[in-house]
């Protein structure tokens, strides 16, 4: 017997559609597997009732309030490949194969290092993408953002909120506008053309931005947005993308180019957090059981 859907990835946007299937009692396989997308984060944030939670409890405590539904299955799986057609996917697993009607991809992305001495050891303990997340606990410190192109140079902006100490590196790679470089000054914001060379850290956390003249700025907090792309499964599907390379979604049902392949979470939106991918996961699971209800109603199913 086919599942009803099957979703691929169990962060906040796969245990949160499981939760809303499974509610409708839908017959619904979770697959997770593999490192999480926030590995290297400590704690989840800006969550109501769950601020300040670690990623691995937060994922325990979604997969407890799966269990008084007998009708979803987590299985500890990685998916490798989906075939098929809207209604009758095969979807091959590394435990075997099973069948399913729909499937919601909640995969997230993948953050690429930056090739920069120090960035990797220090991604997620003293280096941050969101303010929101993570900037309250390092309010008032020195903060630095390292800008990789004039579209990004308003985030620096936005960090003052935080912090009156913000320093952006651009290591000369663009020209910066006058208009900016005007709204900068005003904010109280230093802009350094220097090229990075290095980042200087003490017991995992950050000291300072060394540059190519051997001179080095204090700073203790860094954000960046370096590129991130798609898990292999997601490129082998042939999805459509937009131009950051997010999956096109249909901003209502989450529907992919590909009828019956649903989406959520990071991997269709560079409005990342794990506030906003829960509530894409509740949106499409709510979207697939009523594609699926009626579905089954006009066949007599129900």
């Amino acid at each position: 017997m086919p599942y009803d859907v099957v979703i691929v990835g169990g962060g906040p946007a796969g245990l949160s559609a499981a939760l809303a299937l499974g509610r409708a009692r839908k017959r619904v396989l979770l697959c997770d597997s593999g490192p999480r997308r926030n590995t290297a984060a400590e704690h989840i944030h800006n969550f109501v009732t769950r601020d300040g939670t670690p990623p691995n409890e937060f994922r325990n405590v979604g997969r407890r309030q799966l269990t008084p539904y007998p009708s979803v299955e987590v299985r500890d799986a990685g998916v490798q490949a989906i075939t098929g057609a809207r209604g009758a996917f095969q979807v091959a697993l590394s435990t075997g194969a099973v069948e399913a009607r729909r499937i919601l991809l909640c995969t997230g992305m993948i953050d690429e290092m930056l090739p920069l001495d120090g960035f990797r050891e220090l991604w997620g303990r003293s280096i941050f993408q969101c303010p929101y997340c993570h900037g309250w606990e390092v309010r008032e410190q020195r903060w630095g953002y390292l800008a990789r192109g004039v579209e990004g140079l308003h985030f620096a902006l936005l960090l003052r909120s935080w912090t009156r100490d913000v320093v952006v590196f651009t290591s000369g790679a663009f020209d910066v506008p006058e208009d900016m470089r005007d709204r900068f000054r005003a904010a109280g914001i230093q802009l350094e053309t220097r090229p990075v060379v290095r980042l200087v850290a003490r017991a995992d956390r950050l000291e300072g931005v060394a540059l190519s003249d051997g001179a080095s700025i204090p700073c203790e907090v860094l954000f960046a947005h370096p590129p991130q792309r798609q898990v292999a499964l997601v490129d082998t599907l042939g999805l459509s993308l937009d131009d950051g390379g997010y999956v096109r979604v249909d901003p209502m049902t989450r529907e992919t180019s590909i009828p019956g392949v649903y989406a959520a979470g990071d991997l269709a939106t560079r409005m990342q957090g794990a506030i906003i991918a829960a509530a894409a996961g509740v949106q499409a699971g709510a979207m697939l059981n009523h594609e699926l209800t009626a579905e089954l109603a006009a066949s007599g199913g129900l």
